[in-house]
């Protein structure tokens, strides 16, 4: 401590009350290397200030080559790194430390002493541990005094043996022994605890604060430890959502809560976006040792990904549904129209064969996506690729297409390509079909597709309006809510088609 004092560690006069009292004390570094000591440590130690100051404590002091020293040093360990680690004083009632000593040849050995100890964090002014103070005391004697009337601790306790503190000492080694496989099952549970897949926390008072809780929790909140805080506090994202109302109520009835895929609402970051979250959890009442309840466990698992995982399926199936019931309509109307125009039933069947398999392959490309929706470039050349894809030239920007509108201009270019191929420029060896399309921006955002024919055989209007063009119509204005406009010019026939790129239709 004269050292310290010297530095201006200490005050001169504190290093001087220090060495002077009779009761030993040792300072050490939260490394556990001795700062400093006063002279009864010195005296209680057999030991010299030089041969120990700086050096680690258990360098210094190692109890000796006994089976046992290993344990005596784990112990005093133990309760150093505790007092320093928790910035809380710590006991020690009985252990069993060796201090070396010189024998008459002059050869040291080892003798057994027993000891009381109390670790002391001493904090800065930041609050962080400075030094540990241990002070100690030495029963050594009390021990040989009762082992002198040949007690054993197996012994019934005698007048004698309570007298000299045998009994004492017995029962604070028992209860230092109970204490040490309590704080073992306590670290053990909290390591249960801690490492558990699902949230966990406690919640203490009337007031929710939470006591601790686990890294899956913290996970769940999106933020760092709220360990201290009041739940109203450390979560008011979670206001208005009914929670701290069911905490108020477990902890004023002591009946327990269980939700099952309750969605909770949290803002993870300052100015991040509100993330919605689905969980299985359970208030479940703490009580204390009178009965009454001190506080709430909190114990969940983060259901969101099977929740959305079910949602989603049920959509598909709702959606798979609708498609069906749509597709089956579509196959209805495309047999009833070609039958009004093929009397034959080769012709009939050939024809209507042709039109389920445009059908078909929209389908197959939309499955490919999983029908989440098919680029425009692509339907166009899956519709028109049996015709030779040197003959129809395509030129646009890539366009996503949701399934629906997919469909309608899958069904639309596989009746223009089929008129083409049976009247206009894909029914001669030099004919060839343009298709440009492009999106306009204002006043709304829109498709604009042109299919233009050259090089094919003069052409004119037809004299009755064949189920091609009806269906082409239909697509356009209903399924797709846009326009057409069908030219019969006599150099070759056009198709102009506006559609609105609203949610919904086209993205």
């Amino acid at each position: 401590m004269k050292d310290l004092a010297k530095s201006g560690a200490v005050s001169a006069d504190l290093a001087t009350a220090f060495d002077a009292s009779p009761n030993p004390y040792v300072l050490l570094t939260p490394d556990l290397r001795i700062a400093g000591m006063n002279d009864a440590y010195l005296e209680v130690t057999n030991s010299r200030r030089e041969d120990i100051i700086d050096r680690p404590l258990f360098a210094a002091f190692d109890s000796g080559p006994g089976e046992e020293a290993p344990e005596n040093v784990r112990q005093v360990k133990t309760s150093l790194e505790k007092a320093r680690d928790t910035r809380q004083r710590d006991h020690l009632a009985l252990v069993r430390f060796s201090i070396p000593k010189k024998g008459p040849d002059g050869t040291v050995i080892f003798e057994d002493r027993y000891w009381s100890a109390t670790h002391t964090p001493i904090l800065d002014a930041e609050g962080k541990v400075a030094y540990l103070l241990q002070h100690t005391n030495d029963i050594t004697e009390l021990e040989r005094l009762r082992r002198q009337h040949g007690l054993k601790d197996s012994e019934t306790i005698s007048a004698l043996d309570a007298m000299i503190g045998g009994n004492v000492m017995r029962r604070a080694q028992l209860v230092q022994e109970d204490n040490r496989r309590l704080e073992t099952e306590r670290n053990r549970l909290i390591d249960l605890f801690m490492s558990a897949p699902g949230f966990v926390a406690i919640l203490s008072g009337p007031e929710h604060v939470f006591e601790m809780h686990n890294a899956a929790y913290g996970h769940l909140i999106g933020r760092g430890s709220v360990v201290g805080k009041p739940i109203r506090e450390a979560l008011p994202d979670v206001d208005g959502q009914g929670y701290y109302e069911l905490l108020d109520s477990v902890f004023a009835t002591g009946e327990p809560f269980e939700g099952r895929e309750a969605p909770v609402n949290f803002q993870t970051s300052a100015d991040g976006p509100i993330q919605e979250r689905f969980v299985n959890f359970v208030y479940q009442p703490i009580r204390d040792a009178d009965g009454h309840v001190a506080g709430i466990f909190v114990q969940g698992n983060d259901v969101t990904d099977t929740v959305l995982a079910a949602q989603r399926q049920k959509l598909m199936i709702d959606e798979l549904n609708h498609r069906v019931k749509n597709t089956l309509a579509t196959v209805q109307s495309i047999a009833m129209q070609t039958a009004r125009s093929h009397s034959d039933p080769a012709s009939f069947a050939e024809t209507f064969q042709a039109r389920l398999m445009s059908l078909s392959h929209t389908h197959d490309l939309l499955t490919r996506s999983h029908w989440e929706g098919a680029d425009l470039k692509d339907v166009l050349k899956h519709e028109t690729e049996a015709h030779g894809c040197h003959r129809v030239l395509a030129n646009g920007p890539h366009l996503a297409l949701p399934p629906a509108a997919a469909l309608s201009l899958g069904m639309i270019f596989h009746e223009l390509a089929t008129n083409a191929a049976k009247y206009g420029a894909l029914s001669t060896t030099d004919g060839r079909v343009m298709v440009d399309w492009s999106v306009s921006e204002a006043p709304e955002r829109r498709l604009n597709l042109v299919w233009r024919e050259i090089g094919g055989p003069a052409v004119s209007p037809p004299v009755r309006r064949g189920f091609g063009s009806r269906l082409i119509e239909r697509n356009v204005r209903h399924d797709l809510a846009g326009e057409v406009k069908l030219s019969y010019a006599a150099e070759g026939f056009e198709a102009e088609l506006s559609v609105p790129l609203t949610k919904g239709q086209i993205s």
